[in-house]
């Protein structure tokens, strides 16, 4: 399983959370970018793929929350 991960960070979350931001035209770009990846280093052979998200808030320096979602684009 070849796994896509997009990690996003919010200091300050009172405009919503890291996850938040992974809108509808963010995924489409994701995902494009994953197929040009797929095609320039596998041809048509892909192998088994999902994206996963990963969302960090708070201070760094002083245990930030950490929010994994697998297979983020699923069904």
């Amino acid at each position: 399983m070849l796994v896509f991960v997009e990690v996003r960070f919010r200091a300050d979350t009172r405009l919503g959370s890291p996850l938040e931001t992974i809108t509808a035209a963010k995924q489409r770009k994701l995902i494009r970018a994953a197929q040009f990846f797929l095609q320039q280093t596998c041809g048509n052979r892909w192998p088994a793929c999902r994206f996963d998200v990963v969302g960090i808030s708070g201070d760094l320096n002083d245990s930030p929350r950490i929010d994994w979602i697998a297979n983020a684009f699923g069904a």
